[in-house]
Parts: C-alpha cells; sequence; structure tokens
C-alpha cells in the first residue's frame, strides 16, 4: 500500500501542476484553433440543415430570410392587382401568379379541426353520395341559376346566364377567384350551378321515389328542412358596395373595436332593431313591438331607408356603430338575411325570431347559449320578457351575447369562411362522375379581369379583400360527418331549449296577469 501510494503521489503532484501552469499560460494554439473550428462547423452544419429541410416550392415565388439567431422564416412576395394594361385593349390575367403551392413545405401546421359547422356540408352533399353527381343532374339546375362556374387546372370559367340582384353574382364569382388566390392548384376541377337569389328552389318533395336519383345539386346563400339546395357563402363578405357595408375581414376587426367603446351594462336596456320592413309580413308585424304612448314592449324599432341613406352617404348605417343595446333583434326578411353575422358579432344578446331559413355556418349556433329565442306569433309579449329577463341577469345575459361575438370572431373569420368553400368544393368535385368542361362562350376569369374594368364603389371593396398571396398554411382538416343519433340529439336538445324558455315566458306572463286580477 506504501509502495503504491508513493508511486501515485508524484503523477498527480505533476499533473496538477500541469494544470495549474496551464491557468497562467492559456491553453495551447492548436486546441484553440480545433475550438474554433468546431464552433464554426457546428454553426454552418445548422445553417445548411436548416436550408435543407426548409425547402422552397420555386413556383411560390418565395424568399427565405435569415435572422440573427439562424432561424429561417418565409418572406412571402405578394400580388397586387396589376391593372396597368393600356387604354382600350382588353384587361388580361398576369402569368406571374403561383399556380401550385406547397403549404406544407413552409410551414407544417395547419388551422386545425375545422368548427363544427362544417359537418354539415356532409349533410348538404347526403342527396348524391349514393348516385354521385352526373352531367345530367348538373343542367337540371340551369333553370334558375345565375351562372355556371368551371375549374380547370386551377383556373376559373363563368358562363353567365342571367343578371342577378344588385352585384351579388360579381362579389359571389370574386370569393370564388380569391379561394383560387389563396389554395392554388388545390381546388379540383369541378363544375356547378349557381343561384344568386333568396328563396331555395330544390324541394325534397319533387324527389321522391323515382326522381329520388335525379336531385339537381343547385348551389345558393341559404336553405330550409324542405329543400336541398346547397348553403355556400354569401357574396356579403367581399363586400356590399350597393349599400356601402365593407368586407367582412375589415368589417370584423370594426365591430371588435367598436364593442370595445360600449360596454354591455353601459348600454342601453333595451331590444333594437334597424332595417326594411317593407320585404316581409313578419317584420311589418315586428313593427307593432315598437314603443309607443300607451305601450312599452322594451323594444326601440326603426325604419331604414336606404335611397336616403345613399344620398347622405351612409352616416347612419354603419353596423360597427350599431352596438349601442343589449339586445338586438335578429328577423328574417324575404328569406335569410345577411345582417345576422353583423348583429352575432355586436357583445349584444341577439334575439332570435324563429327562423325559417339558415346559411352555411348558423346552424351549429344553440339557443340560450349563443342567442335568446323569440316566438314569431307573439313577438312583442316574447321581446318584452326576454328583456326584463336579461335585465333581471344581466351576468348570464351578457354572457350569452359574448359567446355569439366570440363564436363570430373566432369561428367566422375569413380564413374559415375560405376554408369551408375548399372542403365544400372538394366534397363537391368527389361526387363527380364526369369530367369537367368549359363551355364554349364561357369566360375565364380572373381577379384583373374581374377588378380592373369594375366601377369605383365595387373595386374599392375588391381590392380591400384581394387575396394577396398563396396561404402560408393548410386549410382546417374537415370535421366527420355526423352520426344520425348524434344530430337528431343535437336538434332535440335545441328544441327541448326553446321549449324552456317558452314556459319561462309564459309565467311570466300568468304571474303579472294575476297581478292584475
Amino acid at each position: 500500500m506504501l509502495r503504491g501510494s508513493r508511486f501515485v503521489k508524484p503523477f498527480q503532484l505533476q499533473a496538477a501542476t500541469n494544470w495549474q501552469s496551464s491557468l497562467i499560460k492559456g491553453p495551447p494554439a492548436d486546441t484553440i484553433f480545433f475550438l474554433g473550428f468546431l464552433i464554426i462547423a457546428a454553426v454552418l452544419s445548422s445553417f445548411w440543415i436548416h436550408l435543407w429541410t426548409f425547402q422552397i416550392d420555386h413556383s411560390t415565388n418565395q424568399t427565405i430570410v435569415i435572422n440573427d439567431k439562424y432561424e429561417i422564416t418565409p418572406k412571402i412576395i405578394e400580388f397586387p392587382l396589376n391593372c396597368s394594361i393600356g387604354i382600350n385593349q382588353t384587361q388580361t390575367c398576369p402569368t406571374n401568379y403561383p399556380i401550385a403551392f406547397t403549404s406544407d413545405r413552409l410551414d407544417p401546421s395547419s388551422n386545425g379541426t375545422c368548427p363544427d359547422y362544417f359537418r354539415f356540408i356532409h349533410e348538404d352533399l347526403k342527396p348524391w353520395r349514393t348516385t354521385g353527381i352526373t352531367r345530367d343532374m348538373v343542367e337540371r339546375g340551369k333553370k334558375t341559376a345565375h351562372f355556371r362556374l368551371v375549374i380547370v387546372k386551377g383556373k376559373a370559367y363563368i358562363d353567365r346566364y342571367k343578371k342577378s340582384i344588385q352585384t351579388r353574382d360579381m362579389f359571389t364569382i370574386w370569393g370564388i377567384l380569391q379561394l383560387l388566390r389563396r389554395y392554388p392548384g388545390k381546388v379540383p376541377d369541378l363544375e356547378l350551378m349557381f343561384d344568386c337569389d333568396d328563396l331555395p328552389v330544390i324541394r325534397s318533395r319533387d324527389y321522391r321515389g323515382q326522381n329520388s336519383t335525379q336531385v339537381p345539386p343547385l348551389f345558393r346563400y341559404c336553405g330550409d328542412r324542405w329543400t336541398k339546395d346547397i348553403v355556400f357563402p354569401d357574396w356579403s363578405f367581399w363586400g356590399w358596395a350597393e349599400i356601402n357595408i365593407k368586407p367582412w375581414g375589415s368589417l370584423l376587426k370594426d365591430v371588435k373595436k367598436g364593442n370595445e367603446r360600449s360596454k354591455w351594462m353601459e348600454r342601453e336596456p333595451y331590444a333594437y332593431w334597424k332595417g326594411n320592413p317593407f320585404v316581409a309580413e313578419s317584420r311589418r308585424d315586428l313593427l307593432k313591438c315598437n314603443v309607443s304612448d300607451t305601450q312599452d314592449w322594451n323594444a326601440r324599432l326603426f325604419i331604414q331607408d336606404w335611397i336616403l341613406e345613399s344620398q347622405q352617404g351612409f352616416k347612419h348605417s354603419d353596423v360597427t356603430n350599431q352596438c349601442t343595446h343589449r339586445y338586438k333583434i335578429y328577423i328574417e326578411g324575404f328569406a335569410w338575411s345577411v345582417s345576422e353575422k353583423y348583429i352575432l358579432a355586436c357583445d349584444s344578446v341577439t334575439f332570435l325570431v324563429k327562423p325559417h331559413y339558415y346559411d352555411f355556418f348558423t346552424r351549429s349556433l344553440r339557443p340560450v347559449h349563443h342567442y335568446w329565442p323569440i316566438r314569431n306569433d307573439n313577438k312583442c309579449k316574447s321581446i318584452k320578457f326576454a328583456v326584463d329577463w336579461g335585465n333581471n341577469h344581466k351576468q348570464k345575459a351578457q354572457a350569452i351575447g359574448k359567446a355569439a361575438s366570440d363564436f363570430i370572431q373566432q369561428e367566422l373569420k375569413m380564413d374559415y369562411v375560405y376554408d369551408y368553400m375548399f372542403h365544400l368544393l372538394n366534397e363537391y368535385a368527389k361526387l363527380s362522375k364526369f369530367e369537367p368542361r368549359i363551355p364554349e362562350g364561357a369566360t375565364h376569369l380572373c381577379a384583373e379581369t374581374l377588378a380592373c374594368p369594375a366601377e369605383e364603389s365595387e373595386k374599392k371593396f375588391m381590392t380591400e379583400s384581394l387575396v394577396k398571396s398563396p396561404s402560408m398554411t393548410n386549410p382546417c382538416t374537415m370535421p366527420p360527418p355526423y352520426e344520425p343519433k348524434d344530430l337528431g340529439n343535437f336538434y332535440r336538445n335545441n328544441i327541448n331549449l326553446i321549449k324552456q324558455v317558452e314556459k319561462w315566458e309564459d309565467k311570466y306572463w300568468d304571474s303579472i296577469h294575476n297581478k292584475q286580477q
């Protein structure tokens, strides 16, 4: 043991002496060079690994930005409208916009799972699940259609049949062109008929028995339980030029700011409605609920004169300045009304007068959670009770208004509007049993050919709603279709909640009647 100890100690002493001296003299030059080489190699290898794994599809016209942290981020090159064509020359479509886009190479993340109302895409297309869609079926929809849309190799062709109300057809087509710019090369070839009028026309009763396999797949803005029209986002998402309502993407931000200017508790404790009562009997009946010298139903109702508004520059019709009451009434006009989304966005409790129609997103709304149901046959008493209930249960009422506006802000943003269009058209195309063809005389349209020759007000909204570059993310993931049992339970729960509100209302009026006796 002693011999071992004497042998070890000099070695340990020498090693310690060398280590201490190295602290004084510093590391050898070759060590410094080697360590520096390792650091430089690590940095370069990290850079090349990033660059190699972050491939760019050259067709997207992307560039790479490398910041001081050696992170690689894609910089999108925007493609604004190119209306620089010479005088008296025909506007043409530019050739520099990407025709294909591999968004997963740029950002493998997506928008997650689509909102629940996407599940109704499966329901709307159910009539053709077993038969598929034939050319003959599509042609049957021509009877009332305003235009035929054909998409071939990412390009849109329009065959017009008749003029729509105002510019509905123009802004609907504009929206489809923006979809193609958002997801270039991803929308499949297809052919469809589009009807821009209000009322759904493909009646279920006309397609029973032997005719059940001949249902025309006709696209439009709304439907009801007795028809089979395919519901599509309406034109106003890209602006309503005739009444100066901005595109939805911009308007949604403005409404949110408007909500912040007027806190719910500070708002007028009444039910507000402003619109055109002359388009439907139910709206004329609503006017009977207005405040008078002899009766106050807790409603403040105003007639909208659009002709006068246009003459005065739409100073009194800005929807972002109409979130001033705790409660807002939605009531259908000639059919469904585009005003519903503006009302739901307001943070106010939406009083939904029993509707007949639905649009693409409203079927997922739940009574007492997103809105308060109002009877159609006894509106005044129903509104009076609803306001009194809300004013006596302010926290609960405020929560209903907040749930609706959150739904609109989060689940009806333009990203989801485009994704709904994308999935609907994709699912529709999967059912097609024929090859789409470009009709003789059809017009090839792009953003430039539609917007550049448009009138000033129309061009303004088109420019504002222009998709300037391909999306950096994939569309959201489609949720599965409803199981029949689950959909049945969803409808039954909604009906039961509405009946519960009606029981509360009946009890309220019974108590008032008993007090008066």
